[in-house]
């Protein structure tokens, strides 16, 4: 099965702007540049949740070499090396254990101020401030259907789709996309991030509620939309124009 490729994207920081590319490269460990770092609670050891902290998406985050550029709302806005301090620190990520190097620079203290409490930088393993498997997908169709925009559910890929739903008969299905072959699992639970405006996290929309209405939900309640998938050939994906 081969996809066409209508929108590719990450973050580089976990939580903040999902952006929309051109092109990404996959390899076995997903997207790579895909939440490289993260924000770090180091009081309590925890990951920071996109969910309970909706305005880092207001913050864009553009990695380059050994460098990181962020962009707050206001304008306010830094780059510079981020370097690695020597400390590390093992935190809770939605109930499992991830080990983070804690970094130094400015990076840190212009989102404590912009969250209005102490956070550091941390840069993460591959796949260690992943939820689930590392790539996710959402389908054109399946958009339209509900008449949401792709941004707000922060998908690796958006591929064609003729057919709203389509994705559901997906399971264990190779599909080609670019130079890369992707192995398709499970649907994705959503949460309430989805009613945030993608640009600014500030609540805007009754998404999550529709979505129970028209979809499965799991044990906790949560409506599926998109599935989740593992690389099985690595590969450039590009946008098709």
């Amino acid at each position: 099965m081969e996809g066409v490729v209508r929108g590719v994207g990450f973050s580089p920081v976990k939580g903040m702007r999902h952006l929309a590319l051109d092109h990404v490269d996959l390899d076995e460990l997903g997207a790579v540049g895909d939440r490289a770092f993260c924000l770090v609670d180091t009081a309590q050891r925890r990951v920071l949740r996109t969910v309970q902290h909706p305005s880092l998406m207001g913050i864009v985050a553009q990695a380059y070499d050994d460098g990181l550029a962020l962009t707050l709302p206001t304008g306010e806005h830094v780059e510079g090396p981020v370097t690695v301090s020597g400390e590390t620190i093992t935190c809770d990520y939605w109930g499992r254990s991830v080990d983070l190097a804690l970094t130094d620079g400015p990076h840190g203290g212009l989102i404590s101020v912009h969250l209005g409490r102490d956070v550091r930088l941390a840069r993460a393993p591959r796949g260690g401030v992943v939820f689930a498997d590392p790539i996710t997908v959402v389908t054109t169709a399946s958009l339209a259907e509900i008449e949401a925009e792709a941004a707000r559910f922060r998908a690796t890929l958006v591929l064609d789709t003729e057919e709203p739903w389509a994705e559901d008969t997906w399971l264990g299905t190779e599909i080609t996309v670019g130079e890369a072959t992707l192995r398709i699992g499970g649907p994705i639970p959503r949460c309430a991030v989805i009613d945030h405006h993608p640009e600014t996290g500030e609540k805007d929309a009754q998404l999550l509620k529709a979505l129970v209405r028209q979809r499965p939900t799991n044990r906790a309640g949560e409506p599926m939309f998109g599935v989740y998938a593992t690389v099985t050939r690595p590969g450039r994906v590009s946008v098709t124009r």
